[in-house]
Formats: structure tokens, C-alpha cells, sequence
């Protein structure tokens, strides 16, 4: 990955509290997976999207900037959590609020 799109990751996760990479976007999710990620997420807060099929050089650079093989991508205080099914569990086990409030490390 060259360091112009490190940097623009870097930005992206650094500047906003909730940020997902996604297939499309907020109103127009292109995967199921991404809308599950979506959804649960908004009942958090404001979410910051990134359309991964608009730019397939960001498509395969968010996979190596965060060593995850799979779209979406969910980033909370800065910090990579995972995908749709970690996001699923930490809802469920009710840990992602805290995690979002930064009660909890991510």
C-alpha cells in the first residue's frame, strides 16, 4: 500500500468516532453484511461511511491497512474492531455502547 492511501486511512479512522468501510453507502448498502454493520451501528451514534466500490485501489488497500480479508470493515474510537459478525456480538453481549463511549478499549 503506498503511503497516500495509508494516509488518507489514517485520516478517515483518526477523524471520525465511528467510521465504516462498506459496499456503498448509508443510503444505498450494495451487501447484506453491510447493512447488518450499518444498522447496528447507527443506534450508536453518527457513522462515518466509505463506499469501497467506488475505489477498488481502497477495496483492496483497506484489507491490507487492517490485515481483515472482508468487507465491511468497522473502526470505533480510532481503532479496528472487525466486521459484521464481531460488531453482531459485541451488540448483543452489549459491549459495543461502552466500546463507543470509550469505556471499553476496542
Amino acid at each position: 500500500m503506498n503511503a497516500e492511501l495509508k494516509s488518507r486511512f489514517d485520516k478517515e479512522v483518526g477523524n471520525h468516532k465511528i467510521v465504516l468501510f462498506m459496499k456503498g453507502n448509508a443510503l444505498f448498502p450494495q451487501c447484506g453484511f453491510s447493512a447488518r454493520a450499518l444498522h447496528i451501528l447507527q443506534q450508536h451514534g453518527e457513522v462515518h461511511t466509505v463506499d469501497v466500490l467506488a475505489d477498488p485501489e481502497v477495496r483492496q488497500g483497506i484489507k491490507e491497512y487492517t490485515n481483515w480479508p472482508t468487507i465491511p470493515q468497522v473502526f470505533i474510537n480510532g481503532k479496528f474492531v472487525g466486521g459484521s459478525d464481531i460488531l453482531m456480538e459485541l451488540e448483543e453481549r452489549g459491549e459495543l455502547a461502552d466500546m463507543v463511549a470509550g469505556k471499553t478499549p476496542a
